[in-house]
């Protein structure tokens, strides 16, 4: 979990409590602002995901070109022996 996953649930439970308390009140105004505020944190939260993933894909090339790369160095070295 990154920090916009972490801001984002923090900003829907937050939304989520204002807006019950507009509902126990019966403040219309006060549920809108806890509805946008949950709205805003799942954004939040669909942000974060995204960036993890685009993270987690770099790295994953990240790691297969390395693996690539010391799979041909060990290919080289096997062909320079044999020769």
């Amino acid at each position: 979990m990154n920090r916009d996953e972490l801001k984002g649930k923090m900003k829907d439970a937050a939304g989520r409590a204002e807006r019950q308390a507009g509902e126990w009140t019966g403040d219309e105004e006060e549920q809108a602002r806890g509805a946008g505020k949950q709205i805003e944190g799942k954004g939040q939260q669909m942000l974060g995901k995204v960036k993890q993933a685009g993270s987690d894909l770099k790295h994953d090339l990240q790691r297969r070109r390395e693996q690539r790369q010391n799979r041909d160095a060990e290919n080289r070295d096997r062909d320079r022996k044999a020769a």
